[in-house]
C-alpha cells in the first residue's frame, strides 16, 4: 500500500534562464547536471566557509526551461535572496511557484505519471518526492512522513542542522548522496573536502530513542558532561548530534536514558 503525505512546510522555487545549470553548479554541493526527468538531486547550499545554510531537492521542470528547488518554506525567502546575490551577469531568475510538495513511500504512488516526481535520491527506502499543482486528495497527516523519515535516520533541514555551524559530513550528506566529489568547485567546497580527506569529523547526527525526547538543542549528557544535543524527534524516536567518542557511553537526556542507533546505510569513521 502506498503512503502519501503532503508536506505543507515545504515549498518550491523555480530557477530559470539560460545560465540556470552553470549558476547552481557553482553554488551547491551536488552535481546539478545529473538532474533529469524522473531523477532529482539532493544538494546543500553552504556559507563560503563551508557551513550548512540550507538543503533542497532539485527537479527538472518538464518544460525544460526551469530547475525546481524543493526547499523548506521557512527558508525560501532567505534562499532566494542569498542565491540572487551571486547572479551577477548570469541569465538567471529565481521565483516562487505554487507547487504543493508530497512524499510517498512503500509503493509507487498512482499519480507518479501526472506529477513532477522522482525517487528520493538519499535512500531508496525513503520513497518518492512529488510536486503537484495542489494538495492531493486523501493525503495523510505530515506527521506520518515525519515518523517515516525518523525511522530511517534522515535529517530534515533546519530541524536537524544549525545554520552557519553544521558541516555536511556531520549531517551525513556524504552517505545520503548529497555531495559530489568530482563535479569541481562550489561555494564551501574547500572545508567539505578537507573534512573528508583529513578525517576531521568528530560528531555525527545519529538516530536515538528514549522514553521521552525533549526539544531540539537540549543537552545530552554522560556523567554530567555534554556529549551532544537533541535535534528533531517524535514519539520517542529522534535524531541527535553526538560526539563520536561518546556514542557507546551511558547517555541521558533530562534524566532519561537515551539509546543510539547507527543506521545500516552509515559507516562511522574509525576511532
Amino acid at each position: 500500500m502506498t503512503h502519501l503525505t503532503s508536506l505543507p512546510d515545504r515549498t518550491v522555487l523555480a530557477v530559470s534562464g539560460a545560465d540556470r545549470v552553470s549558476f547552481l553548479q557553482g553554488l551547491v554541493s551536488n552535481d546539478v547536471t545529473a538532474v533529469a526527468a524522473g531523477r532529482a538531486v539532493w544538494a546543500a547550499f553552504l556559507t563560503p566557509q563551508g557551513r550548512w545554510l540550507a538543503d533542497f531537492f532539485i527537479f527538472a521542470d518538464p518544460g525544460g526551461e526551469r530547475l525546481l528547488l524543493e526547499c523548506e518554506a521557512a527558508q525560501a525567502d532567505m534562499l532566494r535572496q542569498r542565491l540572487s546575490r551571486y547572479r551577477l551577469r548570469s541569465d538567471v531568475t529565481i521565483a516562487e511557484t505554487g507547487f504543493a510538495v508530497h512524499a510517498a513511500w512503500d509503493a509507487v504512488p498512482s499519480m507518479i505519471d501526472s506529477a513532477i516526481g522522482a525517487p528520493d535520491p538519499r535512500l531508496a527506502e525513503a520513497g518518492w518526492r512529488l510536486l503537484l499543482p495542489h494538495r492531493a486528495p486523501g493525503a495523510a497527516d505530515p506527521a506520518a512522513y515525519d515518523a517515516h523519515r525518523l525511522s530511517l535516520g534522515l535529517p530534515d533541514g533546519s530541524r536537524d542542522c544549525e545554520s552557519g555551524k553544521t558541516l555536511l559530513l556531520e549531517a551525513n550528506f556524504e552517505a545520503l548522496n548529497g555531495i559530489s566529489w568530482t563535479k569541481g568547485c562550489y561555494m564551501g567546497q574547500e572545508l567539505t573536502a578537507r573534512t573528508r580527506y583529513r578525517g576531521l569529523v568528530k560528531r555525527k547526527l545519529l538516530p536515538v530513542t528514549s522514553a521521552a525526547l525533549p526539544a531540539p538543542g537540549t543537552p545530552i549528557l554522560h556523567e554530567g558532561r555534554e556529549a551532544g544535543t537533541m535535534a528533531s524527534s517524535r514519539d520517542g524516536r529522534g535524531l541527535a548530534m553526538l560526539r563520536l567518542d561518546q556514542i557507546h557511553a551511558d547517555l541521558q537526556v533530562e534524566g532519561h536514558p537515551i539509546h543510539v542507533h547507527v543506521p545500516s546505510w552509515l559507516t562511522l569513521p574509525e576511532s
